[in-house]
């Protein structure tokens, strides 16, 4: 039997449906429309709303045992005008992570360290490949580049970076997986503005990143081979190891490792 207290689908069902109940349509803009039949919202309005369909929406709150994405809760929290302990409380009872509060960058000491001990090049990237932490190896691999940058993006040096295209062996066929990469994440976060932001700065900066990304072509991040013809190092071969923090799943830690 399942608690009515902490969390579970018959929970999550019993708080979307009150906060729908109790969210007048002019709450959130939507005309007048003669009497209704329902208190509040109805459920094809918060739906059509969201972007799912009105069945899903349904099973919601009958309290399915359906998984249910963090966009899509991100979507019904902004359609009814959630507070922050409100929207706080609904990621807890789906047992889901709010993908807002991922944005907040808050990288864990024990991960820091971990990067920092590494003796092959390591870093950390976020959702729009803002380099967040790197190592020493990392830094003389990237040379040139990483020592010298402010604030520090991986997508923006391979495309706005005259460094990128020597020192990456395939220039082109990595310049557009990782594209593929970047749109592969992106469609769990459709509307972060940030993200949108960054991708139309790139497809404005780089002609070649636009048609790249007009591909539509989506692929998960995974390891391989990785060739760098390093200005001082000669032909460098590594392995890449990519793993996504259990904490913050916007965050990805890359090794590359020595053949």
């Amino acid at each position: 039997m399942e608690s009515t207290l902490f969390a579970g689908p018959k929970t999550l069902g019993a708080f979307l449906r009150s906060q729908r109940e109790n969210t007048a349509p002019a709450d959130i803009g939507l005309p007048a429309q003669g009497r209704r039949r329902t208190r509040g919202l109805r459920r094809e309005e918060v739906a059509q709303l969201s972007g799912i369909s009105t069945t899903w929406y349904t099973w919601i709150e009958q309290g399915r045992d359906i998984v249910v994405s963090p966009q899509t809760l991100s979507n019904i929290a902004s359609v009814l005008k959630m507070t922050a302990a409100e929207r706080k409380y609904l990621f807890h009872l789906a047992l889901q992570n709010d993908p807002q509060e991922e944005h907040v960058i808050t990288v864990e000491s024990s991960v820091l360290a971990t990067v920092n001990q590494m003796a092959c090049p390591c870093y950390l990237l976020d959702l729009t490949w803002n380099m967040l932490a790197w190592n020493k190896p990392a830094e003389a691999l990237f040379s040139g580049w990483l020592d010298n940058d402010a604030q520090p993006n991986m997508m923006s040096f391979m495309f706005r970076h005259p460094l990128a295209q020597t020192l990456v062996a395939n220039w082109e066929t990595r310049a557009s997986r990782i594209v593929a990469e970047l749109r592969a994440d992106a469609m769990h976060y459709p509307h972060d503005k940030e993200l949108n932001q960054f991708v139309q700065s790139l497809s404005n900066d780089s002609e070649l990143f636009r048609a790249f990304w007009s591909r539509q072509q989506v692929v998960v991040r995974e390891g391989g081979e990785r060739v760098f013809h390093h200005p001082q190092q000669g032909e460098l071969h590594y392995r890449q190891m990519t793993w996504q923090l259990t904490s913050n799943r916007s965050i990805k830690m890359i090794m590359l490792m020595d053949e």
